[in-house]
């Protein structure tokens, strides 16, 4: 089973989980820029973090044979807080940059004006650089939440098939299937979706524009939930074809619009090091 992982914040995850994902069958992943846990108190941690997405963190994949490409944004929550929204001036920077896939994530979090203002700026910006746009839609309102993604992904004259709206349920998935747009699903241990949930949509609505992700971030979370969604398939009576279409052939489809895949891998040296750095702590034994 080959897993290209859409959605996961492997800069909060350790060496243990690229490893696990790994000989799970991971070997290509989108890491969407995110917000830290706590509020960030100027734009120079944008900076220092946007760099490290596009340089520490692919090198950090790449000495477990896993691809690693990330979005560039300011996301939802921190739109609404003015020391944060100047970074919104800096993004051309990065959003030219060889592995940047998407402009994401976008959207809303409590769907406050400032919130809108930023996201249709960035939904310009990706047409601008000819970029996909990986939507979050919010935790509450959920359906007002994406219909109104879908109206200002609309007014900014995105092609639906440019458009990842992610963290998608029951009472989501159809509006966004009929807007024409690309569906992502985050399979988390409590929350949003989870493998089984997860196989009833994929049995409804049939396996294309869909995109399954862990999602996995600091907070309580697992990166090995494509997997079990890869399971939960085959036991339900998928095909292992099926399987690739949903956990390697949709991703690739989507992310490679943006025409910068980066899924060569060449083989890990583990002695390698990035600015001076390497994974290894001290000498071998």
């Amino acid at each position: 089973m080959r897993i290209f992982d859409p959605h996961i914040h492997m800069s909060s995850r350790t060496t243990d989980d690229y490893e696990a994902m790994a000989a799970a069958g991971v070997q290509a992943l989108v890491e969407p820029a995110f917000w830290l846990g706590q509020p960030r108190t100027s734009v120079d941690s944008f900076i220092d973090y946007f760099d490290a997405l596009v340089g520490w963190e692919r090198f950090r994949a790449s000495q477990f044979g896993i691809a690693h490409h990330c979005t560039i944004a300011l996301n939802p929550k921190e739109a609404n807080d003015p020391r944060c929204t100047p970074v919104l001036d800096l993004l051309p920077r990065y959003l030219a940059k060889d592995g940047v896939v998407a402009v994401g994530e976008v959207g809303f979090d409590s769907m406050t004006e400032d919130e809108e203002k930023a996201f249709s700026r960035q939904l310009d910006l990706a047409r601008e650089f000819a970029l996909p746009a990986l939507v979050h839609t919010p935790h509450r309102d959920k359906l007002a939440g994406t219909r109104r993604t879908l109206d200002l992904v609309e007014a900014a004259g995105m092609e639906p098939g440019m458009v990842l709206v992610d963290h998608l349920n029951e009472v989501t998935v159809d509006v966004v299937d009929q807007a024409g747009a690309w569906m992502g699903f985050s399979i988390y241990p409590d929350t949003k979706m989870d493998p089984d949930r997860m196989v009833a949509i994929l049995e409804r609505r049939g396996l294309d524009r869909v995109l399954v992700n862990s999602a996995a971030d600091w907070g309580r979370s697992d990166p090995l939930r494509t997997r079990a969604t890869g399971e939960a398939m085959l036991a339900a009576g998928f095909t292992e074809d099926d399987v690739d279409r949903v956990l390697w052939r949709n991703p690739v489809e989507f992310f490679g619009q943006s025409g910068r895949l980066l899924l060569d891998v060449p083989e890990a040296d583990q002695g390698a090091t990035f600015a001076g750095n390497s994974l290894l702590r001290g000498e071998r034994a």
